[in-house]
């Protein structure tokens, strides 16, 4: 699995949005299609919100890409 650390510059991220950025899909509505497919863990939890909240300390797993959201 790779993994990509996601460096975090404010409270939060929304999940789609994260997707997107990390590279795990090209656009936030592709990140939508992730989450509702039920591909999208959460520290280690399915996750069916769209535009959950992710901050620092969080790692989200989607399709072979584990991605670890750090503090800038």
């Amino acid at each position: 699995m790779n993994t990509v650390d996601f460096d975090l510059d404010r409270e939060y991220v929304e999940l789609n949005q994260l997707l997107k950025l990390a590279g795990a899909c090209d656009s936030g509505g592709a990140g939508k299609q992730l989450v509702a497919g039920g591909r999208v863990t959460v520290d280690g939890q399915p996750e069916s919100r769209k535009t959950a909240k992710i901050r620092v300390g969080q790692v989200v797993v989607c399709e072979g890409l584990r991605i670890r959201v750090r503090s800038a």
